[in-house]
């Protein structure tokens, strides 16, 4: 029994044809940009390993179902709106470089949680 998903439930969010392999392409692009920044990136360490878990189960399961329920974020419609978003950040990431040194020394206390008070 082939299953098809008639509905998102979601407004503006139609049904997506194939999902699997659009996130598969996703997942591989972000991973792909986010292989030309310094591998001690924090940004690249944590991206890598999400994309790498999730292109797994996107590979290894049957239908949509079982990947919406093995990803457990959302709807396939929604992961693929999130995949397209994070390979935007990821494009931008390589641009903005925030690996480098910062230009200027931060003000005292722009790093300490919770901030100073100031009265």
């Amino acid at each position: 029994m082939v299953l098809i998903k008639t509905s998102t439930g979601l407004v503006g969010l139609a049904v997506h044809p194939n999902p699997s392999h659009t996130l598969g392409s996703l997942y591989g692009k972000i991973l792909r940009i986010i292989k030309k920044m310094p591998y001690q990136s924090a940004y690249r360490k944590y991206t890598e390993i999400i994309c790498n878990e999730r292109n797994k189960i996107v590979k290894t399961s049957k239908d949509f179902l079982e990947l919406e329920c093995k990803i457990n974020g959302g709807q396939a419609e929604e992961l693929i709106v999130q995949a397209e978003n994070e390979l935007k950040l990821a494009r931008q990431m390589l641009n903005w470089k925030p690996w480098q040194p910062l230009i200027e020394k931060p003000p005292p206390g722009q790093w300490t949680w919770p901030p100073p008070k100031s009265c």
